[in-house]
């Protein structure tokens, strides 16, 4: 379950706020000043931050400020505030909140930011960013399974080819072609060598699957996840 980690001061908001997510099925932890929450999202990872402006030792602005220059990717935030200023408002969403709630509030209300907030955040899934493959197209980079592999432009090519079109069969010529400045002056056997190392290279992340398949007479094709 989604953990969210709640940065309050007043104990009767914050036990009013874990009460309503986790009867509505989340995980939470209370944090009652922002250095404590900086350092409990820093141990906890949580998946959301609700967080107060108003704390006793730095106020939520700074907060986010400090997990920002600490953290590659910061958890989406959502701001609460006792006071309705606009000017807060303007200030957090500038600072990358995700959303803001003014107390009072309703609990059902809370529950149904943090799930809209949630959904928002979740990477949309495409061929290129599933749960096997991430590709980093800028940066000629493709991670398998969370971690990064270690190509040649030809492999990271061929691969990069197999996981836009994961359904496709594709020949040795259509591979030629895609991955070749001059497939013209390239031999069949090319295609075969640079399979062989990209194979060695995806098993010896995770022997117990192959990731590429080899449709004899036909050509080659990325293997389904099993």
């Amino acid at each position: 379950m989604p953990l969210v980690l709640i940065i309050e001061n007043e104990a009767a908001i914050a036990e009013t706020i874990c009460y309503a997510l986790n009867t509505d099925g989340f995980s939470t932890h209370w944090s009652a000043t922002g250095t404590e929450g900086i350092e409990q999202t820093l141990a906890l990872q949580p998946q959301l931050i609700i967080l107060d402006i108003g704390l006793p030792d730095i106020n939520g602005f700074e907060v986010l400020r400090a997990l920002q220059a600490k953290l590659d990717c910061p958890p989406p935030v959502i701001f609460l505030t006792a006071r309705s200023e606009e000017i807060d408002r303007v200030v957090g969403l500038e600072l990358g909140a995700d959303d803001y709630i003014i107390k009072p509030f309703s609990p059902r209300e809370l529950s149904a930011r943090v799930r809209a907030v949630l959904r928002r955040s979740q990477p949309k899934i495409t061929p290129e960013n599933n749960e096997r493959f991430r590709v980093l197209a800028e940066s000629f980079e493709i991670h398998y399974y969370g971690v990064p592999l270690d190509l040649t432009l030809q492999e990271y090519r061929l691969l990069h080819t197999f996981i836009k079109q994961p359904q496709r069969v594709f020949t040795r010529d259509e591979l030629l072609s895609h991955c070749w400045d001059a497939p013209e002056h390239r031999l069949d056997r090319a295609i075969d060598s640079h399979i062989k190392t990209l194979r060695a290279k995806l098993h010896a992340q995770r022997p117990d699957e192959e990731a590429i398949r080899t449709l004899r007479g036909i050509g080659y094709a990325l293997n389904p996840k099993l």
